[in-house]
This record gives C-alpha cells, sequence and structure tokens, in this order.
C-alpha cells in the first residue's frame, strides 16, 4: 500500500537534476510505550471537530511569495508549482507517507540556516534506485529512494541537502538564466520540461527530442560553474554545522562519490554530470570545513536507519534479503535491522511476529514517531482494521499532528466509521494541501458519508495535483452540477472559486507542454 518497486537507472542517461540531500527531523516528543493490557483513557478527538465544508478556503494553493532575504519569485513559486504537476505526471513516486514526513522535516530543519527564511517548499518522494536528488526553482525538492541506499548515515544525506539548498539561496540558476538570456521565465520552462522527461527515464533521447538550440540551453544551464558549486558548498557548510552537523560529512560523501564515479567509469551517477567531484573541490570543501566551530554535534538518528530501511526495502522489492545485506555491511543499527526483518516478516504474511517486533521497538524508542506508525500501516495492510484504528488512535492522542498516522487512520475508517474519516480527512486536507494521497482519501470519505459534491471537488483536487488539469477542470463541473442538484451553496461558492484557479493552473502547465 505505501510502497512500490523502484526504476532501475538506465546507464549513460542524462537526468537533468541536481543534486540534494537530506537532515534529520525530531518526530513527535511524546512518551509513546506500549502496554496492551492497559485501560486507555478516553481520547481526544478535538482535532476532528471542523468538518470539510466548514471552511470555505480548505483547498488553498500554497503561498506564491517569499518574505526571506533571498526570497523566491512568484512566478518562480508558480513555474515550479506547475512543474511539480507536470512531474507527477510523467514519473512514479515513492508512495510512502512515512518516508515522506521524514524528509519533509528533513528540509524544515536546514532551511532556516540556508538564507531561505519563508520559502513554502513542496517535497516528492521519487521510485527511483538510482542516487539522485533535486532542487527545483520556486521550492520543490525531490528525492530518490536511491539517496537513502547510498548514505550511510544522517550526517552524509544532511550534507547533500545542504548543498543543493546553498545553490537556491544563491540564486544560481536565476543568475545563470539572466546572462543567457534577458528573460528567465522562458528558460526556467524549458529546463523543467528537460527535468520531466530526463528523470522519467527519457535520458539523452528525451534532451534530443526537445528542440535543439532549447536542448543545448538546458544542457549548458545545468552545469553549475566552479564559482556556484563553492558558493553552495560554503553555505551547505555553514548551515550544516548551524543545523547541529559535522562539516566533515560532506567531505566524506564526495569521497565516496568520487569512489563510485571511478568505479562506474563511462557511466557514472546521473547527478555526477552536472556536479563534478574534483580534488580541488574536496580540498577546498575541507579547508572550509576545517575553518568553521561546531558545537555540540547531533549522534545518528535511528530514524534515518529506520527510512533507509523502508527505502532499501523498496528498492529490493522482490529479494529482501539484498536489502537486509546491505544494512549488515554498513553496520546499520541492531534496531533498525530487526525493523527491516519486522517489515519483511509482515510482507510474508507473518503479521504477529512482525507487530511484536515494531511494539518491542516502541517501547524501547517511545520518541520515535515513525515505529507506532508503522505498527497501524502494518495492521491495516494485512486487514487488521479495528487494531489498525486502536493504534493509530493511540498514537495520535500522545503525538498529536502525526501526518503519516492520521491518514493511515482515514483510510482505516473508510471501512467504519465514514463520517469520522471525512472529518479527519477534512482537517488533513486543510494542512496538506499539495498531497495527493489525502485528497484520494477524502473523495472517498465524501461518497460515503453524503457529502456528494464535496467529493467530487476533492477528486478534482487530486487529478490537478497529479498533473491531470483537463480531466480535473471537467471534474469540477460535474462537482458543480452536483452542488446544484443537492442545493448545497457553500460547495457550489467553492467550486466556483477552484475552478479560476484550476484555468490560471492549466495556463501555467501549458508552459511546459
Amino acid at each position: 500500500m505505501l510502497e512500490r518497486s523502484l526504476k532501475r537507472p538506465t546507464a549513460g542517461s542524462l537526468a537533468l537534476v541536481v543534486l540534494l540531500g537530506m537532515v534529520p527531523a525530531s518526530q513527535g516528543q511524546a512518551q509513546y510505550r506500549l502496554q496492551p493490557d492497559q485501560a486507555q483513557p478516553e481520547l481526544d478527538q478535538s482535532y476532528l471537530k471542523q468538518s470539510y465544508q466548514d471552511s470555505p478556503r480548505t483547498f488553498e494553493l500554497p503561498s506564491l511569495m517569499s518574505t526571506g532575504s533571498n526570497a523566491i519569485s512568484g512566478e518562480e513559486t508558480r513555474l515550479g508549482r506547475a512543474w511539480l504537476r507536470q512531474f507527477r505526471a510523467h514519473v512514479p513516486e515513492w508512495r510512502d507517507p512515512i518516508a515522506q514526513s521524514y524528509v519533509e522535516g528533513l528540509v524544515s530543519r536546514l532551511i532556516p540556516y540556508s538564507d531561505l527564511a519563508g520559502i513554502n517548499t513542496a517535497v516528492v518522494l521519487v521510485a527511483n534506485a538510482s542516487l539522485n536528488a533535486f532542487a527545483v526553482p520556486g521550492g520543490v525538492i525531490g528525492v530518490n529512494a536511491g539517496l537513502f541506499a547510498f548514505g550511510h548515515d544522517e550526517a552524509e544525506v544532511a550534507s547533500v541537502m545542504a548543498h543543493e539548498l546553498g545553490h537556491l539561496s544563491q540564486r544560481h540558476y536565476a543568475r545563470s538564466q539572466q546572462r543567457a538570456e534577458q528573460t528567465q521565465v522562458p528558460a526556467m520552462a524549458a529546463m523543467l520540461a528537460g527535468l520531466v522527461l530526463a528523470a522519467s527515464g527519457a535520458g539523452d533521447a528525451g534532451i534530443a527530442a526537445m528542440a535543439g538550440t532549447q536542448a543545448a540551453m538546458i544542457q549548458d544551464q545545468l552545469r553549475y560553474s566552479r564559482r556556484y558549486e563553492e558558493e553552495a558548498d560554503r553555505v551547505g557548510l555553514r548551515a550544516m554545522a548551524n543545523a547541529g552537523y559535522d562539516p566533515q560529512a560532506m567531505i566524506d560523501m564526495f569521497r565516496s562519490m568520487q569512489r563510485m564515479m571511478s568505479l562506474q567509469g563511462d557511466a557514472p551517477p546521473d547527478f555526477l554530470l552536472t556536479h563534478p567531484i574534483t580534488e580541488q573541490r574536496i580540498s577546498d570543501a575541507q579547508d572550509r570545513a576545517n575553518q568553521i566551530a561546531t558545537g555540540t554535534l547531533r549522534g545518528d538518528s535511528l530514524e534515518y536507519h529506520l527510512v533507509r530501511a523502508r527505502a532499501l526495502k523498496a528498492i529490493h522489492s522482490r529479494d529482501a534479503g539484498q536489502a537486509q545485506a546491505i544494512m549488515r555491511q554498513d553496520n546499520a543499527p541492531e534496531d533498525a535491522q530487526r525493523y527491516l526483518q519486522a517489515l519483511i516478516d509482515a510482507q510474508r504474511g507473518d503479521i504477529d511476529s512482525a507487530l511484536a517486533t515494531i511494539d518491542d521497538l516502541s517501547n524501547a524508542h517511545p520518541d520515535i514517531a515513525i515505529l507506532p506508525a508503522t505498527a497501524v500501516q502494518l495492521a491495516l495492510d494485512n486487514g487488521r482494521v479495528d487494531d489498525a484504528i486502536l493504534r493509530a488512535d493511540r498514537q495520535l492522542r500522545l503525538m498529536p499532528g502525526y501526518a503519516p498516522t492520521s491518514l493511515l487512520l482515514g483510510e482505516a475508517l473508510l471501512q467504519r466509521d465514514p463520517d469520522r474519516a471525512w472529518n479527519l480527512l477534512s482537517n488533513l486536507a486543510r494542512l496538506r494541501p499539495e498531497d495527493p494521497a489525502v485528497f484520494s482519501l477524502l473523495s472517498e470519505a465524501a461518497g460515503h458519508s453524503g457529502h456528494e459534491a464535496w467529493g467530487h471537488l476533492a477528486r478534482a483536487e487530486q487529478m490537478q495535483l497529479n498533473g491531470d488539469i483537463d480531466r480535473a477542470i471537467r471534474q469540477l463541473e460535474v462537482a458543480e452540477q452536483v452542488a446544484r442538484r443537492t442545493s448545497d451553496l457553500n460547495a457550489e461558492i467553492r467550486i466556483r472559486e477552484r475552478q479560476e484557479d484550476f484555468r490560471d493552473y492549466r495556463e501555467t502547465m501549458e508552459k511546459f507542454r
């Protein structure tokens, strides 16, 4: 349910994506200790009381402006969000709410130290086993599952993220395009179109299919100059240190990439085509790292290794033994290896053993929200709906607002209490207006709880987020007809607002077609 097989990289493909990494996020801090035989107190369900239709501005588009010192322009944000929709329409996603939440937290942790205050980011996970990630002007951030397979610890992956956020904060893409052309919008649109082609596996063929001058411009402009690389390294190293990570991890990551490049010869990882690792660059980064004063550094994070286990299992979905071998070889924490074994046990049908392991890990690490959320997921995937609801309610009482568990609870409630599912998912839609998975479930909940017009609207939202804007607009027409037929004035007003918004999105998305 929460994962899919990942696409293998094609040798020699020219992916126009840029190097990015991650930093850890603190999940819930409440002490969660599973006590199966202990009576549970009455749950606080106040977060469910405001229903979807009570808030006519539920489906808000993200803010198009930033207030940071290196503010991303409204046009860049508009183009970035439109690109994200096109990207989703063409590229398989790694649909894992637990990993998604983790990466979003990682992004949020580094941004305050990256000269990007006020930026409104959107994160997408890519179902691809290659070592790659990207940051698109406008605040769109993508991560391949393969990045987790490559990063041995949290600090290494944090260094990748910090570097790429440095490119965004220094406006490197905008500055290079201003030199190449008098206007950056057409160039940015061309870049985003090329990213969609390359990331979807088109590689060199996809680039060649584009107009010759446009393709040449994209390939040239994405090869950042040495000065830009040095600036991004400088910003990234400083951000790492301020966020509590050892800057030396960036140099360690560079060395690992350099070794990979030498082993792969003529077919290096895609991002190294645009971000070459040279001895001079490593030496310069080492000199800067040596000059940065650091305080108390973060230790390695079990959360990172849990998400890495999920990524490896998704990558090696046909042979989970490979995932286990990698974690053993890399000396992953024992509890992370036990977690991976529990995921494998559940997939093989041994749900009792899997849940027992996850519960034991939850007791040992009561502050890690990933663990009880995983138990909810495994119970639901194996048809234990009531158990999943009980576990989700317990966790949300102790760790309110944890999005993966809220989403899983909404899915489980569709089978038991559609009205409650509707209320829960309505609230989640307000909090996560860029999440197609939320609107998919919300549409189902609406259809089963007597909110027919709102269900068609939620379905339209899912479509437009996934890049199917023409069908989304037609779906809004259906929603409007239903709203009139059922005399739902609030829904009719909201649908008309969204019709205008959708037409604006279609106009922007046309830039990439």
